[in-house]
């Protein structure tokens, strides 16, 4: 694909009714919005009852949902505003982020094509160059096409003779896209409009006339990214260009109305490879032969490749039949295999590069005909090889320091490449190698200054910790060199822990800002079910595992503690998603160990969490409450169902839960729910002075795509909240 890789509602409290919302005692430190309580509805899962008081909370479109959330912005917001920084938390923000930002450039079609941001421009704009020195002219802004920036590029992909771009459109960052194309040569835009497209590949047939597509045009009612119904059924179309949606041709299904289909055209044209997933892990392998269809007219016959959910198979390139798979299939740290199309049995499938016994094989792309790019995580931070594309021999390694690839540019057939690095306290360079020189090393094509910063002023630094069970945890700690290690610095620890997915070493403004105006340190926890080391890494923090991933975060906040370099009351958690998940659990289970936390768009309500939208796919992580075995270990997690009151008379950290109205991927009611039930066991006790709140934002969604003026806020709101909560002062 072309790019792999808080503005909010305040509106004034409604006077409410006593059976809907009944206010805090006046002698309470805040006057939180207590939710109705239905006792009736309960569940009983495996002979036990689970009661699920705000159901109701459930549906985002009832007028005492739409009460409830404006009742507790109308909390927060004041609060927020209180802070007497937020001017200049909100201008230091806004005036670090103010500096050009660059992608790696791509070519197509014998141009170059590229991501650029002024500095505060709510979206990235594509410019095209015919020559890498000529000057660059605007070929899709997407900030023309909303006044406030919330509609957002989502996935896109030239025709193979690069005449046309298919662009996917992201409305306040639902995950449903419309697809438009663009002619490349005019810049003016065809009229065909795809909808209800979700989660989907696209990918053109090599006559630049069609291209596959994933959608769920069977979808009843609402398709905005505001809805809570499952998106079930996903069917693989072939649209092409200059005609009607209507009239796509259906070319893939599956019997599971759960399965999602990626799909990829080989590079030599003749195949499209399917990868069907469920969860988000271990899919299955077809291929149909299109060399084998004059015309597209009705569905393609598929040829089983790999025909059980046991791996991860991920399409690299092909030489006729002969096709290289990434896949973890006795290989926890990957490798690379040929599969041959005509003879796919197990049995014959040969090791290309193999696995190595402590890196991560995280990604690999043919580049110069007849080369392999390989990156590896080596203790999470990656290195990058050339490799021989006919055997897998290591061609050389390019230089890279400590920090992350972010990826790369190059088809099969580029005789050049580009790819883009960064760390910590490196914004972003840019790499450019040119493989018709006689020695092939990379050059920097654009390197990233931000303003007046100065690397030199900072020490980041990697240390391995002790889990409570004895596993050794990397993490990276981030602060201002010279640092005195005793106790008085506020830290910001962030955690993930999830889903195989790698938290490398990035360039954050955010963390400067901590850092800057707070004499603050960063911390990155590496902890277990991420993909750091491989599936072994990550099965030690799936299903019955899950806990090794909070004991990892807890031991974290120890770790930071124990060597002084902040203390319990000035220390911050902060995650999102499945991060979010994480730190709810963590201040249910130890909220002495937090001075404040801002879960944020957090997975809350592990009984409930498969029955909404994307939900489903999740229980690849998380196990199902429908299972009597894997129940049993949910509910003993589960954010929602464990808040209680903690022992010795103690209280929760400040809590700051945001979510936001479109965010289909994690639906608002998690944390509505939890905020309700927080309110009602934690909000009423009288040692409870921590604040305990809740930003719900409107017209926007699980994140990506967000517009910079709604990150800058948001941001600014996150700060004003730690600070206010914890009394930080704050270094102008």
């Amino acid at each position: 694909m072309l790019f792999r890789c808080l503005n909010f509602r305040v509106q004034l409290c409604k006077v409410f009714s006593a059976s809907s919302l009944v206010r805090s005692s006046s002698t309470m430190p805040f006057k939180y919005p207590f939710a109705r309580r239905d006792e009736s509805i309960k569940d009983v899962y495996n002979g036990v009852e689970v009661s699920d008081p705000y159901r109701y909370l459930e549906d985002p479109d009832s007028d005492e949902t739409k009460e409830f959330v404006d009742a507790q912005n109308a909390v927060t917001t004041p609060y927020i505003n209180s802070c007497p920084y937020k001017e200049l938390i909100n201008k230091r923000i806004t005036d670090l982020w103010n500096y050009p930002k660059y992608s790696y450039p791509f070519q197509r079609g014998g141009r170059y094509y590229q991501l650029r941001n002024s500095g505060l421009q709510n979206q990235s704009v594509i410019y095209v160059q015919n020559t890498l020195h000529d000057e660059a002219q605007v070929f899709l802004d997407p900030n023309t096409l909303s006044e406030d920036g919330t509609v957002s590029l989502s996935g896109s992909e030239f025709s193979k003779n690069g005449k046309t771009l298919a662009y996917g459109l992201s409305k306040s960052g639902s995950d449903w896209l419309e697809i438009k194309f663009r002619n490349a040569d005019t810049g003016d835009d065809y009229p065909d409009i795809l909808k209800k497209v979700k989660y989907s590949p696209i990918t053109w047939t090599h006559d630049n006339i069609g291209f596959f597509y994933g959608a769920y045009l069977n979808q009843q009612g609402k398709t905005d990214g505001s809805e809570t119904n499952q998106s079930e059924n996903q069917k693989l179309y072939y649209h092409r260009l200059g005609t009607d949606q209507a009239d796509d041709i259906l070319v893939v299904e599956f019997d599971n109305p759960q399965i999602r289909i990626g799909a990829h055209v080989s590079d030599c044209g003749r195949y499209l490879i399917l990868t069907p997933v469920i969860g988000c892990k271990n899919n299955l392998v077809y291929v149909c032969d299109l060399q084998e269809v004059t015309e597209i007219k009705t569905l393609l016959k598929k040829k089983e490749i790999v025909t059980e959910f046991k791996a991860d198979y991920e399409y690299i390139t092909n030489s006729g039949s002969r096709c290289i798979f990434r896949t973890n299939k006795d290989a926890p740290n990957y490798r690379l295999v040929v599969i041959d199309l005509n003879n796919p049995n197990e049995e014959n499938w040969e090791t290309l590069v193999p696995e190595h016994p402590k890196d991560v094989l995280d990604w690999a792309n043919p580049i110069n005909n007849n080369c392999l790019v390989i990156c590896y995580l080596q203790d999470v931070k990656n290195t990058l090889s050339l490799h021989k594309l006919e055997n897998g021999e290591k061609i050389l390694d390019f230089p890279v320091e400590l920090g992350t690839i972010t990826g790369m540019s190059g088809e099969r057939d580029h005789t050049e490449m580009f790819y883009g690095f960064c760390s910590f306290l490196t914004p972003s360079i840019i790499f450019r190698v040119d493989f018709t020189q006689s020695e092939i090393k990379p050059e920097i094509f654009h390197e990233t200054k931000v303003g007046d910063f100065n690397p030199a002023m900072y020490e980041s630094k990697q240390v391995f910790y002790n889990s409570k069970d004895g596993t050794k945890i990397p993490m990276f700690i981030v602060h201002r060199k010279n640092l005195e290690y005793d106790g008085s610095k506020p830290a910001l620890l962030y955690g993930y822990g999830g889903f195989n997915i790698n938290v490398q070493p990035s360039f954050a403004i955010s963390r400067l800002v901590f850092i800057n105006s707070f004499d603050g340190i960063f911390a990155l926890a590496n902890i277990r079910g991420g993909g750091e080391y491989g599936e072994n890494w990550h099965n030690a923090g799936r299903f019955e595992n899950k806990q090794n991933v909070f004991d990892d975060f807890q031991y974290a906040a120890q770790y930071l503690i124990k060597n002084k370099y902040t203390s319990s009351n000035k220390l911050t958690i902060q995650g999102g998603s499945n991060g979010g998940l994480l730190v709810a659990a963590c201040i249910n289970q130890t909220p002495e160990l937090f001075g404040a936390a801002i879960c944020q768009v957090g997975v809350l309500d592990m009984l409930r969490y498969h029955k909404f939208t994307i939900g489903y796919a999740w229980t690849s992580d998380y196990g199902c409450s429908d299972n009597d075995e894997q129940f049993k270990y949910l509910y003993k997690y589960s954010p929602l169902h464990n808040i209680k009151e903690p022992s010795n008379k103690g209280q929760y950290p400040a809590t700051l839960l945001l979510t936001a109205d479109h965010d289909d991927r994690v639906v608002p009611l998690h944390s509505l729910k939890f905020i309700a039930e927080l309110h009602y066991k934690i909000g009423q006790l009288p040692q409870q002075k921590n604040p305990l709140m809740i930003r719900i934002e409107t017209r926007a969604g699980h994140g990506a795509g967000k517009p910079t003026s709604k990150v800058i806020e948001e941001l600014t709101d996150i700060f004003c909240f730690i600070q206010k909560s914890l009394n930080l002062k704050f270094y102008e």
